[in-house]
């Protein structure tokens, strides 16, 4: 196991650092340069398409598929998930301020990349065996190599996904959860295991309607419970505030000028955490959320591909960056920077920097916190899994795919194992690779579904909205 432990960690190490950093910071430069950068030229659209979801008319979802509003939710409940909270605080451990200043990169060209994932999802959306709308990687692999080769890719994908996101990493959020409240409130991992495996339960045998619904609730209450909490701790600290983005920016080409820098820090380090751990969090790229946004109903698959813009937006300049500016602003770090090889790292960080604000309250508002974003990726990487097991067994498969789920829930509350957490990653680095060739030998789809809307659809749109 302990042998096994070590080659796991060393094919991450190389993977995250080297061969998904260039591939995923490749594919968002090329996407950005083919629409024309989208993410700045489609940004008022998305907002406006989100939030008049969230706070007007949200669409039909119909009883095939979800409204545009639900997609996003789906996939933001996916996005927004441990990552955010212990996710930055461990890159900004290794490699100083700096490496949130990588980490808005990273989610610039990501977003980007996300739009084509949607558009391409979209495009290539199917009706399954059972009457429900699905799409994913899997079928714009397929349709990018319509051969031996493209079956394959597309099988490699559908098995990784399935245990890097709805066994292990599913087990690794509910670990997350269970240890934050035995932390916060003294009950034992197991019964927190139990809750979250029923209540998953209960939300799974519901099938896409009652995953559309829990997730279009429960997003948009978390994000402003964590916004809340977190502006609050930052405004007490308000004269730090000018501090923290100094040493954010500075810090992204200079970490060793910043006094109290992490030890070691160096701009290498904090480009190298700050990407990866952005493009992990936001998830652009990995392949996941396709598998929500195929599903929405919307009139053009660039409606969709706005939205999903949002979803990084949301997931990484708003939540992440939160978390960012607590631990900064706090003066955390200079603890951290002490037991970075054994203390205050990931979660316990966040929680430390909560704590000297709110005291005991930091670990009762993480842990709570912590299971609203782990329950809902949970929820989020569930239905994300699901579509890959009906591609591969069909939706007969189903019912045993959500028992299973739930017993990795329970058995991941128990204890940390090391090996499943190291594995989940590396599992996720791998999905990305064939989630990236699909993606770009349909670039020349993309541009064409791209142009389309901005050609054809839209001034056809306008001008049917000013005859009415």
């Amino acid at each position: 196991m302990e042998t096994l432990n070590e080659i796991v960690l060393k094919v991450q190490h190389y993977l995250s650092d080297y061969i998904l950093i260039v591939a995923l910071v490749v594919a968002g430069l090329w996407f950005t340069a083919r629409t024309g950068f989208i993410q700045v030229r489609g940004f008022k659209r998305g907002m406006k398409q989100v939030f008049g979801g969230l706070f007007g008319k949200k669409g039909e979802a119909g009883n095939d598929g979800m409204s545009s509003f639900q997609a996003l939710a789906t996939a933001i409940a996916a996005q927004v998930g441990t990552g955010n909270i212990a996710g930055a605080a461990t890159a900004i451990a290794i490699g100083g301020p700096g490496a949130i200043f990588w980490m808005w990169a990273a989610a610039f060209l990501g977003m980007a990349t996300i739009y084509a994932e949607a558009l391409m999802a979209q495009k290539y959306k199917q009706v399954g065996a059972d009457g429900i709308v699905t799409g994913g990687p899997v079928y714009y692999i397929r349709a990018a190599f319509n051969n031996v080769f493209g079956k394959v890719l597309a099988g490699i994908f559908a098995v990784l996904l399935i245990f890097a996101l709805g066994f292990m990493g599913n087990a690794v959020q509910s670990n997350s959860i269970a240890s934050s409240f035995n932390t916060a409130f003294g009950i034992p991992q197991w019964i927190m295991g139990l809750i979250v495996a029923v209540l998953a339960l209960f939300i799974f045998s519901g099938g896409m309607k009652r995953i559309a619904k829990v997730t279009e609730t429960m997003v948009p209450l978390m994000a402003a419970l964590y916004i809340i909490g977190s502006l609050i701790v930052i405004i007490y600290n308000w004269r730090n505030i000018p501090l923290a983005f100094y040493e954010i920016f500075v810090g992204a080409f200079a970490p060793s000028s910043i006094a109290g820098g992490a030890v070691g820090a160096t701009i290498k380090l904090a480009l190298t955490k700050g990407v990866a751990r952005g493009l992990f969090s936001n998830e652009a790229g990995m392949g996941s959320t396709p598998h929500a946004h195929a599903v929405a109903k919307v009139d053009h698959p660039v409606e969709q591909g706005h939205a999903a813009m949002i979803g990084v937006f949301i997931d990484t300049f708003v939540v992440l960056t939160m978390t960012a500016l607590v631990i900064v602003t706090t003066r955390a770090l200079p603890e951290s920077y002490k037991v970075v090889d054994g203390g205050y790292t990931a979660a316990a960080l966040s929680q430390f920097a909560y704590s000297l604000v709110y005291g005991k309250g930091g670990e009762i508002f993480i842990a709570i916190c912590m299971f609203f974003f782990a329950f809902s990726t949970i929820v989020g990487w569930y239905f994300f899994g699901q579509a890959n097991i009906k591609y591969l067994f069909g939706p007969k498969a189903v019912p045993i795919y959500s028992i299973l789920v739930c017993i990795c829930v329970f058995l991941g509350s128990l204890a940390q194992v090391d090996l499943v957490w190291n594995m989940a990653d590396c599992f996720n680095s791998m999905m990305v690779v064939p989630n990236i060739i699909g993606l770009l030998a349909l670039s020349g789809m993309v541009k064409k579904v791209h142009d389309d809307y901005f050609n054809n659809f839209l001034p056809k749109q306008k001008e049917n909205m000013k005859n009415k």
